[in-house]
């Protein structure tokens, strides 16, 4: 049930409103654990993602490799059709709360990086909790990466130019495995992107507070993510990794720059200036932007939203940026 105690809360975008006011129309969505196997599932098959990528100039190869434990994981490797030469890679995380999403469900929003700047762009088939807990989640894109970093040449990929990018659970995901990278001494990141990252499991900010039954995402879904994806290990102060939940990490020296994204009007906005201000405590370089009045995913969701054009053209120009000053 939604917390009696939920605070006022800042307001949606305008733009947004009518979407989200459809959806309360509706009822409130209810996640149960036998939904999962349908929300894992792509919405088009595999042969109809294909055209549309080749429509676009994009085409797709599937690559099997060795993930936690060294059992196989699949990595959806996409590029320009065409392309020569040695180029930047986005090691592209998805989210669905650690639960469900697929690594080849949300390739259409990362048309920017693949044909403005040109990457290679690398999707790991992270397994998924509950039957796959922590750490096997994070663990797989660690090791999916490490074999990028290994076969670059293969791929076509500069090792030095390699950004790690995710949204929502996928930006927690994709925060671990940077920390990963750093502690293990793999692969050198060039960059990281979160966008309203999923990164603390302990459920202890005002947005979690203001944004319970409110919503896309709200406080009881990343509740059931965490539970998933810890059993009854979430919020223990003593049992859970950082790698797992970046948030509580307490030393984040020596981790790449990073682009942190999230709405005023979202479940995950303090976590994520929470690990913005954190990693500026640490001396790394970061670009924060709370977008006012947007919604967790409001910007793949309403694309055409004046606020969504400015958070997709921020990304680009920050990506322009990282990218252009490696070349």
């Amino acid at each position: 049930m939604p917390d009696t105690t939920a605070l006022p809360r800042p307001p949606f975008d305008p733009e947004f409103a009518p979407f989200l006011e459809a959806m309360d129309a509706r009822g409130r969505f209810r996640l149960e654990t036998g939904m999962l196997p349908r929300m894992r599932q792509l919405e088009t098959t595999e042969a109809q993602l294909d055209e549309g990528l080749h429509a676009r100039g994009l085409e797709r190869r599937s690559i099997t490799v060795p993930g936690h434990l060294g059992d196989p994981i699949d990595l959806a490797v996409v590029q320009r059709i065409g392309r020569t030469g040695p180029a930047a890679c986005a090691y592209a995380i998805h989210g669905g709360g650690m639960m469900f999403g697929h690594h080849l469900g949300n390739l259409d929003s990362y048309d920017d990086w693949l044909l403005v700047h040109d990457v290679v762009l690398v999707s790991p088939d992270y397994r998924l909790a509950p039957e796959h807990p922590d750490p096997y989640p994070v663990e797989d894109c660690y090791a999916g990466l490490v074999w990028v970093a290994e076969h670059a040449d293969e791929l076509g990929v500069d090792p030095d130019r390699v950004v790690v990018v995710g949204q929502s659970a996928g930006g927690g995901l994709a925060a671990g495995t940077a920390l990963l990278a750093r502690d293990r001494r793999g692969p050198a990141l060039l960059g990281q992107v979160l966008v309203s990252p999923m990164l603390d499991d302990r459920d202890a900010t005002v947005s979690a507070r203001q944004f319970d039954g409110v919503g896309v995402a709200d406080r009881e879904m990343t509740r059931f993510g965490w539970d998933a994806y810890l059993g009854g290990r979430r919020g223990d102060d003593d049992d859970v990794s950082f790698y797992a939940a970046p948030g509580r990490a307490t030393d984040l020296a020596d981790l790449p720059p990073a682009y942190v994204d999230c709405g005023s009007a979202e479940v995950f906005r303090d976590e994520a200036v929470a690990y913005a201000g954190a990693l500026w405590a640490a001396g790394v370089q970061a670009e924060l932007h709370v977008w006012p009045g947007a919604f967790h995913g409001s910007a793949s969701m309403l694309p055409q939203a004046t606020l969504s054009r400015r958070a997709v053209a921020a990304l680009r120009d920050w990506t322009g940026r990282l990218l252009g000053s490696a070349a």
